[in-house]
């Protein structure tokens, strides 16, 4: 049956990226997940980055159940109760203004309506993003990517710009070693102001650029980003769909930052390893989006089963304290890392915050 099973795949599937492991996978517990043929294995990577509380969460799986006794699905124009119950945990959560949410299912969708809101409130459509990121796969998101997967597609969401990454070991203007001064920025910034056609609308950024290489940027560079939008009269959008909720050892890197984006995407984490996905704002912006026709109906906007199980992921985070727990287990592993690292010249460089690390692999 398995071999049959593993012909289907081959035969069925659509190949969305990447190499398949050849066994397909029956079970997933805490961080192991075990294959067709009974291997157990270690997961490193927390699903697609989204069950990071761990596989089936007994929290989780209970508001699962609680769900199904409930609601699972409704009509968007009917708001369950436990959507408005997670918009509250949400705004006691994050950082004022950050009040007013929408809750979808992908990272990529939550990214599109950050886009499309920022357009509505600022009447611009020019969008500006970091070298190395990863925003979607959605045609906003999509463009506002530059960590792979640009090329056969055709043209890009007209508007669309970016500016290089900030990485101090590899430096893309080949100008720092070690320690960025924000010449990227600086540089980048004026590239975009000549190729501007005076209709910009949202600066979006990963506060750690994951997908790009796991990339911190330096202290104070994103209080420049977030002058350089107000400069222009844009939005700043902070995607945190691999920073928030304790990973990096804050609710949010926005905290950790003590910069407040207008706009803030969340999923991950947020859905424990279930679709959920929310883009939050001001009241000023939402109220301002909305005078302009502002719409993004979906199948499953603000659907009751993510919603209950967004809730328990809160919940759990503070009862068990892990964002305390990202911090030191991610300082412990940050050292043994580097440690490993004077012992290994292949290891050319550690980076990250909290649990939300990446080793650089050289061959030089």
């Amino acid at each position: 049956v398995d071999s049959d099973l593993k012909a289907d795949a081959r035969e069925l599937l659509i190949r969305y990226g990447g190499d398949a492991f050849p066994n397909l996978f029956r079970t997933a517990k805490g961080s192991i997940v075990t294959d067709s043929e009974g291997r157990e294995i270690l997961d490193f990577t927390s699903g697609q980055m989204c069950a990071t509380l761990g596989h089936n969460h007994p929290a989780i799986t209970a508001a699962i159940r609680q769900s199904c006794d409930t609601a699972l699905h409704l009509f968007s124009g009917m708001i369950p109760e436990p959507v408005v119950k997670l918009a509250r945990a949400l705004a006691d959560w994050l950082p004022s203004p950050l009040r007013k949410s929408l809750f979808l299912n992908t990272g990529s969708e939550s990214n599109e309506a950050a886009l499309r809101l920022a357009k509505l409130a600022t009447g611009g459509y020019e969008v500006l993003a970091l070298g190395g990121s990863w925003h979607g796969t959605t045609g906003g998101s999509a463009a506002a990517t530059f960590a792979s997967d640009r090329r056969g597609y055709g043209p890009k969401v007209p508007g669309s710009h970016v500016i290089p990454e900030p990485n101090a070991y590899r430096c893309p203007i080949e100008h720092c070693h070690d320690a960025c001064d924000m010449s990227c920025l600086r540089v980048g910034l004026k590239m975009f102001d000549m190729a501007s056609d005076g209709a910009p609308a949202a600066i979006i950024a990963e506060p750690v650029i994951s997908a790009g290489g796991v990339i911190v940027p330096p202290a104070g560079y994103f209080g420049r980003l977030h002058d350089a939008a107000l400069e222009r009269g844009m939005l700043l959008i902070f995607d945190e769909a691999q920073t928030a909720f304790g990973r990096v050892g804050a609710t949010c890197s926005a905290m950790k930052l003590g910069v407040t984006p207008d706009i803030m995407t969340l999923s991950k984490t947020l859905g424990g390893g279930l679709p959920l996905a929310a883009t939050v704002t001001s009241p000023d912006i939402e109220e301002r989006a909305h005078a302009a026709g502002f719409s993004f109906y979906t199948s499953h906007v603000s659907d009751p089963l993510p919603a209950s199980v967004g809730l328990a992921v809160l919940q759990t985070i503070r009862q068990e304290d892990l964002i305390a727990r990202a911090v030191e287990m991610g300082d412990y592993l940050t050292a043994q890392l580097r440690e490993l690292q004077q012992c290994h010249e292949a290891i050319g460089d550690v980076r990250g915050q909290g649990l939300l690390l990446g080793v650089e692999l050289v061959t030089d």
